[in-house]
């Protein structure tokens, strides 16, 4: 028998505040979206010897940007497992002179300003081998990556210039990019602008749905794997921490492990579904700075993107996302993948 069609929905994502049409008539059955792409571009352990190409492997640490840091550390008697480097090709410059407090936006034109383009963009590099993959580790060894992320962002938070950082990840890449910018970003930070009350707003309203289960993907004690409400993407995923917490630098080494076990297993269960995609992933918290007034309006988490699609002109022109892939059937499909065989 068919599977009864489902009528497309409008729906509006209260987070980023961007709507989002589903329309399943779009694509074969959620079951048959697959990354179209060749795998990942990175092996799995043990598929090959590391690429020639590959800067970041260890031994050719003299090819690099300068170090920031290291884990463990330089006098440990073991070797590197996660280094912190700055970007040979950063976005912004940390030499830059910062702009003044009160010096603010400068005024181009009508409506357009520019800002001095001073910031930090550097590089995490997760892994000494290319071919192992953020969730080829033990929950262990991903928790250590993201506390590496977290010190980092703490470093930075200490430098008065800055204000936010954004934590993203390119899956395939073998690294992880920190872009801090000088300007407030559209997303989340432009809801702070306000308040942070809508963005406080969309994230309650994740987490009350989750008392529905129709969008839970998995569970720990501290964290939530979703599939949100108004995903922009298909197979869209964010993990929410269960205790409200608005810095992501803030994570504690128990949690940290929660954290890394739940995302290694949201990562499997995307790979092993979709055809190993090329990903993003991003790390939206609070700005920094914020009165403890606004603290209780903001709420970090992790936002995973399969690349399963590709933005067209409707995207483009009217700022609304289509997904083929309704939430729940998405939610429903990544419980049911079994990564243990």
């Amino acid at each position: 028998m068919a599977e009864p069609s489902r009528t497309s929905e409008a729906r509006r994502d209260a987070v980023f505040g961007r709507w989002v049409i589903f329309s399943p008539a779009r694509s074969r059955r959620p079951t048959d979206l697959k990354s179209h792409g060749s795998a990942n571009p990175s092996p799995g352990p043990g598929d090959g010897a590391p690429k020639p190409s590959c800067p970041f492997c260890h031994g050719r640490e003299s090819e690099c940007a300068p170090e920031i840091f290291r884990v463990p550390a330089p006098e440990a008697s073991s070797p590197w497992r996660i280094r912190v480097i700055e970007n040979l090709f950063p976005a912004l410059r940390r030499d830059a002179e910062p702009p003044a407090p009160e010096e603010g936006e400068k005024p181009v034109g009508a409506g357009e300003c520019s800002v001095r383009g001073f910031g930090f963009h550097d590089v995490v590099i997760e892994t000494p081998r290319h071919e192992v993959r953020l969730w080829d580790l033990d929950a262990e060894g991903v928790g250590d990556v993201l506390l590496a992320y977290a010190r980092r962002v703490q470093q930075l938070a200490e430098h008065p210039a800055v204000k936010y950082v954004q934590e993203g990840l390119r899956g395939g890449l073998g690294s992880v990019e920190h872009a801090i910018i000088p300007v407030l970003p559209d997303h989340p930070g432009g809801e702070q602008r306000g308040g942070g009350q809508p963005f406080a707003h969309g994230l309650r309203q994740a987490l009350c749905e989750i008392q529905s289960k129709d969008i839970l993907v998995s569970e720990t004690h501290n964290f939530s794997a979703i599939v949100p409400f108004a995903a922009s993407y298909p197979f869209e995923t964010w993990i929410i921490p269960r205790q409200h917490s608005s810095y992501f630098h803030e994570i504690d080494q128990d949690k940290v492990l929660d954290l890394g076990s739940l995302l290694r297993s949201v990562l499997q269960k995307l790979c092993k579904q979709l055809n190993d995609p090329p990903f993003n992933y991003v790390i939206h918290g609070a700005l920094f700075g914020l009165s403890s007034s606004c603290l209780p309006y903001t709420h970090w988490f992790l936002q995973i993107v399969p690349q399963l699609s590709v933005t067209g002109g409707f995207e483009m022109g009217s700022g609304c996302y289509i997904n083929p892939v309704f939430p729940e059937d998405a939610a429903k499909i990544l419980r049911e993948v079994d990564c243990s065989i």
